[in-house]
């Protein structure tokens, strides 16, 4: 009987932890969560194959880092593409979703987002100066709600001359198109002038802000004279023009660069620019998701660039392009 009572109570006694674990347990699961994740896309359209390209990269390093959409993630999208209005609007919709973290692709894009909030953290890519464009502090501590990763410095310009003599060294007058009304599309002309004697290249800008048709007939009346290529700088509007600015210079008959990789598969002649931001992006997302300050974490350099070179695109041109080009290309498309 004293056994049985004591089976009894032990039972009991198991039973009432069981019970006192199981609610922690339920609660516990409960409390795990979703989090909320904003992206606001400047430049490209949301059908734009290369958008895939880079959402695809960010999801997936999101994943090894223990975040799954539809579990304990949700990503809302907004596309601003090169409209400041539209980003505008964006941003709005975006900060009024309240949520943890914003990827923010270009400087227009940041912009936007500081101007609607001053607390919620940002993490951005592609853009070149945080510091001039008054988006950080300084690149150490950026010191507000924002930080990121550069597309390159404003010196890449004189790499992208460089390139475009040795894939076509008769050129000796080169159409730079840029935005004049943003600091990248400034440093980046500045850094091509820098060189341009060095090359023996005479430049001429052309207004990335103006309509297409107006681009078009400025790249048109350059054409007509002899020796001439195109080096394309990076900013929001060319990025949305891209398969227009790419027919533009197969139209003419000009070799030109490009800026970001994703040119040269595009059609373009030769692509030189940064990878890999948006893997590196969701590493600073999930520490500011894990608790960590945009404040605290620096603003990183780009570290990777690849060369991209359009075999196809060259033959079209009747470029031979130089074996020494051709061996330090990362990728050559036949």
């Amino acid at each position: 009987m004293q056994f049985d009572q004591l089976k009894r109570r032990e039972f009991l006694s198991l039973l009432g932890g069981a019970a006192a674990v199981w609610p922690l347990a339920a609660r516990a699961q409960q409390s795990e969560r979703v989090r909320r994740v904003g992206w606001l896309a400047g430049g490209l359209a949301q059908d734009d194959p290369e958008s895939r390209v880079r959402n695809d990269a960010f999801l997936k390093t999101l994943q090894e880092l223990g975040w799954i959409v539809g579990h304990n993630l949700q990503i809302d999208y907004r596309w601003g593409g090169a409209n400041p209005d539209i980003n505008r609007k964006q941003a709005a919709e975006l900060i009024a979703l309240v949520p943890d973290v914003v990827l923010a692709t270009a400087s227009h894009s940041v912009h936007a987002l500081q101007q609607t909030s001053s607390t919620v953290p940002i993490v951005f890519v592609q853009v070149p100066d945080p510091v001039g464009a008054g988006f950080v502090d300084n690149l150490a501590r950026p010191g507000g709600n924002a930080t990121g990763f550069t597309s390159f410095e404003y010196g890449i310009g004189g790499k992208w001359l460089e390139l475009l003599k040795e894939i076509a060294p008769a050129v000796k007058r080169a159409a730079v198109l840029r935005d004049a009304t943003n600091p990248a599309g400034i440093g980046q002309w500045g850094a091509i002038q820098s060189v341009a004697p060095s090359f023996g290249v005479e430049l001429s800008a052309v207004n990335m802000r103006a309509e297409t048709g107006e681009i078009e007939h400025a790249v048109a009346a350059f054409a007509r004279q002899p020796n001439s290529g195109l080096i394309l700088t990076a900013s929001a509007n060319a990025a949305a023009r891209r398969d227009a600015l790419i027919a533009m210079a197969a139209r003419y008959n000009l070799p030109a660069v490009y800026p970001y990789t994703y040119y040269a598969p595009s059609g373009g002649l030769i692509s030189y620019g940064t990878i890999d931001q948006y893997r590196r992006a969701a590493g600073y997302v999930d520490r500011i998701l894990k608790g960590e300050k945009p404040a605290d974490l620096p603003v990183q350099a780009a570290t990777k660039y690849e060369l991209i070179i359009n075999l196809k695109t060259a033959k079209a041109l009747g470029l031979a392009v130089p074996a020494t080009v051709l061996a330090r290309a990362d990728e050559v498309i036949e």
